[in-house]
């Protein structure tokens, strides 16, 4: 199973106010033991919502550009890792280990990434086909 692991937003990470040195190494540390232990698909740390944009759909208007910054931090991300466990305990159990150095409140979210499997029949067997191609396309970069 895969997992995508959300670090949510701070007001600290809003303010583009960066991360400790000592909290920057712990992280490393701890990304090095995801690594090694095999479940670590990706990770990357995302810059604040003013340097970014959202497009909203809605029917059959134009879709809107809105330019950050966004209120509600609470809602925002400021980072993520892609791990894949056995379980949604196992990786309960990684996010519990997450370091913290600099004290901050942090939320992190946990979601399940779906599968080809999650779609049932609306995946039908042209649509798994097409899937598995990009994904291999994707893989060979």
């Amino acid at each position: 199973m895969r997992f995508m692991v959300i670090m949510k937003a701070s007001e600290e990470s809003e303010a583009g106010q960066l991360p400790s040195t000592e909290l920057l190494t712990e992280m490393g540390q701890f990304n090095d033991e995801l690594v090694k232990a095999g479940v670590l698909l990706a990770g990357e740390g995302l810059t604040a919502s003013s340097e970014g944009a959202r497009v909203r759909f809605s029917g059959d208007a134009e879709p809107q550009v809105i330019d950050g910054p966004f209120a509600e931090t609470k809602e925002l991300i400021a980072g993520f890792w892609i791990l894949q466990v056995r379980s949604k305990e196992e990786v309960i159990e990684w996010v519990k280990r997450v370091p913290n150095t600099d004290g901050a409140h942090h939320t992190i979210e946990i979601r399940r990434v779906a599968e080809m499997e999650d779609f049932g029949e609306n995946m039908t067997p042209e649509i798994r086909e097409a899937e598995e191609r990009l994904r291999a396309a994707t893989e060979q970069k």
